[in-house]
């Protein structure tokens, strides 16, 4: 696991004195619509390239999709590498704290089943 990480890093920081605030942080990171989603792929399927990322998303567009991972790179969740050179291959997957995401995740996927069952 890593570092924890200071309520400076945690774009939320002005509320560090509230209780609530750990939920603002973490709304932060998965709180627009295709981070979840980007997350849910690579607890699922491991390490993906962009164009499998894309086709396991889906109707996500590639701007979108390129602005999700710079997203998530920027707040550690997700790791980017270039796997290849020639032709250039970069490959996503998650970091440490991405990982631990995975609970988080679970229960969203979980309790949106359940409200769209209703």
């Amino acid at each position: 696991m890593s570092e924890p990480r200071s309520d400076a890093d945690c774009a939320a920081s002005w509320c560090a004195d509230d209780p609530w605030c750990g939920l603002t942080c973490a709304v932060d990171v998965l709180g627009h619509k295709w981070h979840p989603v980007v997350v849910h792929r690579l607890l699922a399927r491991g390490p993906l390239g962009f164009g499998e990322l894309a086709d396991d998303v889906g109707a996500v567009t590639n701007k979108v999709l390129s602005e999700t991972l710079a997203d998530l790179e920027a707040a550690g969740v997700v790791d980017r590498a270039v796997v290849d050179d020639r032709p250039v291959r970069v490959e996503y997957s998650l970091t440490d704290d991405g990982e631990s995401l995975a609970p988080a995740i679970e229960a969203l996927q979980d309790w949106g089943e359940r409200y769209l069952d209703d």
